[in-house]
């Protein structure tokens, strides 16, 4: 199996010799690195120099979602890793992956357990991001509970589903996975293969109320596009959206956002 990984990031230059160091130093060598660098004004640039064998692209400023896609477009491999720049893999990550997928060809997606690390120490992770691997589609409708830096993927799934959608600010992982997820097998390698530090003031997920606005939005294209989607996932769907508008608009209500409040509203009406 020939791997691409491909690593997006953004003014993140001392975690990112972490990151491509870890990739480096796996047991299963992988053909290429890609870095693309989301327009950053620190000194990411001189990744360059410090690991001369990696491919480094820059783009302007357009978000995670358009520089995954863009390391996607330039990727030789059949296969893409996904590795944030803050985040780090366990040398035996690919590996265990890869010796997976050979005994289970017809799966062409699979993710990990991972480690979260807050100031340094290892910290218990909350029971309800507990990873099941039963039924990704639902165990994922909720929240997304698959890191990007565990997700190891075959190239014709994007061809059949797309890529990332880089109208979405966040939640784009959980778009790709669910919109994967609908149709196809995602397995899950039960074991703490990549470590996820917490802490740092530029993480997207704390820079925005109401994180299951975005979630809303795909489910909401999963209803309205022509997915081929069985029944009991559509039901599924539709329990998940109602449990989410009814709690958007009581967010909407405390912070008196007028806007939301009515679209919410209107929204659980048509429900």
């Amino acid at each position: 199996m020939n791997i691409t990984v491909v690593i997006p990031t953004y003014n993140r230059y001392d975690f990112l010799k972490r990151a491509v160091a870890s990739v480096i130093s796996q047991t299963y060598k992988v053909k290429e690195i890609i870095v693309v660098d989301d327009g950053s004004s620190d000194s990411t640039s001189q990744i360059l120099q410090d690991f001369p064998n990696i491919k480094y692209i820059f783009q302007k400023n357009s978000g995670v979602s358009s520089a995954r896609n863009l390391g996607i477009k330039n990727a030789s491999s059949d296969w893409i890793a996904f590795l944030d720049s803050d985040d780090e893999w366990h040398e035996h990550k690919l590996e265990e992956q890869v010796a997976f997928h050979k005994e289970n060809r017809d799966i062409l997606m699979s993710y990990t357990e991972e480690e979260w690390v807050r100031d340094g120490v290892s910290v218990k992770i909350p029971k309800k991001f507990r990873k099941l691997g039963l039924d990704v589609f639902t165990e994922n409708l909720s929240f997304c509970n698959i890191a990007p830096s565990s997700a190891l993927i075959h190239g014709s799934l994007f061809e059949s589903v797309g890529l990332f959608d880089e109208s979405l600010e966040v939640c784009e992982d959980y778009d790709l996975w669910l919109r994967i997820a609908r149709n196809n097998k995602i397995a899950l390698v039960n074991k703490k293969l990549i470590k996820k530090y917490a802490g740092h003031e530029d993480q997207l997920s704390f820079k925005h109320w109401g994180m299951d606005r975005f979630r809303v939005v795909t489910l909401e294209k999963l209803l309205n596009q022509e997915y081929n989607i069985e029944d009991i996932k559509l039901q599924a769907i539709k329990k998940e959206l109602l449990k989410k508008y009814t709690l958007l608009l009581k967010g909407a209500i405390k912070y008196e956002r007028e806007e939301d409040i009515k679209d919410y509203k209107a929204k659980l009406v048509k429900f």
